[in-house]
């Protein structure tokens, strides 16, 4: 009995260290993104958000089974690109395919990782490899369009999408009135 008491009483402890640990994070976590996120913030505040994007990568990193690790991890990827920080983000969209590869947000991390490398690192072959593996890979998903569409303007200016796009309203006005011509003309016949 004396083996069972001493063997239970240091699992206790780590096992009650853990728990609020764990859920004291989560409440700060909260409260951190209350305060970032919030209609009352008045502006964008950088040292806010590398704060919360600690705390979700401590919290991935203590908890990395957690339920809520995926998310937090798909989280504080969202916040380096947004803030963006390129190499942070591709860093944290990496670690969130290879350690959560079926989780519901792994699409959206293979479209943001290749977002990045074509729009924050400027690295158009790794963006082009990157979208044709999410064109791949999920075939059906709703950004897969998106993807396409990026494919075909990646390293494109502006100005030469909107050239291309009236080059092709243009011709597209000049087949349908060309189609019109030629149905009214078997009309009169």
């Amino acid at each position: 009995m004396k083996k069972i008491v001493i063997l239970f009483f240091p699992l206790s402890l780590i096992l009650f260290a853990c728990g609020p640990s764990r859920d004291q994070s989560v409440t700060t976590i909260r409260e951190m993104e209350k305060q970032l996120f919030s209609s009352d913030a008045a502006s964008y505040n950088k040292a806010k958000a590398d704060s919360l994007m600690s705390m979700y990568v401590k919290f991935v990193k203590e908890n990395p089974a957690d339920s809520l690790a995926p998310e937090f991890l798909f989280r504080a990827a969202g916040l380096a690109m947004n803030s963006g920080d390129g190499t942070r983000a591709l860093n944290l969209y990496d670690q969130f395919l290879k350690d959560y590869p079926t989780h519901q947000q792994a699409a959206m991390s293979l479209f943001f990782k290749a977002f990045v490398y074509e729009n924050l690192l400027h690295n158009l072959d790794y963006a082009r490899e990157a979208y044709l593996q999410f064109i791949e890979k999920y075939p059906n998903d709703e950004f897969n369009d998106d993807a396409r569409l990026a494919l075909q303007n990646l390293g494109k200016t502006p100005d030469q999408m909107i050239r291309e796009f009236e080059e092709k309203q243009r011709a597209d006005s000049a087949r349908i009135a060309d189609s019109l011509a030629k149905t009214k003309k078997r009309g009169a016949k």
